[in-house]
């Protein structure tokens, strides 16, 4: 199993940012997005962090390739 932060193409809901997230520091990634969520209830920037790493993180297979 990989360990880099890529997004990945199996198990995403939306942009596939927490299934990145929690495949990178191994914890389930329902348990991600439900942080997400609660976070949510928080002033902060937690939607604009969120959009960031959609267009930073790359997908899985681009990554795949990249490495080759």
């Amino acid at each position: 199993m990989s360990r880099k932060l890529v997004r990945p193409r199996e198990g995403r809901m939306f942009a596939g940012v927490c299934a990145g997230l929690a495949r990178r520091f191994g914890t389930s990634a329902g348990f991600v997005r439900l942080l997400f969520l609660l976070s949510l209830l928080l002033p902060g920037t937690q939607v604009i962090i969120y959009l960031a790493l959609w267009i930073i993180m790359p997908n899985e297979d681009r990554h795949l390739v990249a490495g080759r």
